[in-house]
């Protein structure tokens, strides 16, 4: 539903994948990934606000790739290739800034030891959700309810 996110504590139930975190319950138990560790085409695939400055780094880089592209039709390529993982980074801030997170996360130095308890860490949404709401031009819903929140339900 647009407009809509469900926060997911990580907490326990994650572990890192690149860009983001996995929570499919037998990989973050130490399992194999049955999809070959193909996060980004994942459903339990999610990304927290600790992510944030990561994927905006990834987005210019694409962006560069593009201006520097030899023609228009690769340029337009790289460009079209890259938009819905845009529209999960504009999705992620708008739902980090309806949270109060926004400063938080943009302020976050990688390079220094970090809280992992701090919501800015343990907070996540699947990215497939971030798309929905960066296309919503709808009111946003800044709730987010973790107490009830499910972890089978979650990782299932």
């Amino acid at each position: 539903m647009p407009g809509k996110l469900s926060c997911i504590a990580l907490a326990r139930r994650s572990t890192p994948a690149e860009g983001g975190f996995c929570t499919f319950q037998p990989v973050v138990n130490g399992g194999a990934c049955p999809w070959n560790l193909d996060c980004h085409n994942c459903d339990k695939f999610v990304l927290s606000g600790a992510d944030l400055l990561y994927w905006r780094r990834k987005r210019e880089q694409w962006q560069l790739l593009a201006e520097g592209a030899p023609d228009d039709a690769t340029a337009d390529y790289l460009h079209r290739y890259f938009e819905p993982t845009a529209r999960a980074i504009d999705g992620l801030e708008r739902a980090l800034s309806g949270l109060g997170l926004l400063d938080d996360a943009l302020a976050l130095d990688l390079r220094k030891p970090q809280d992992y308890f701090h919501r800015v860490w343990s907070t996540a949404f699947r990215a497939a959700d971030l798309v929905d709401v960066a296309q919503d031009d709808g009111e946003y819903s800044d709730t987010c309810t973790t107490e009830d929140t499910d972890p089978e339900q979650d990782v299932a």
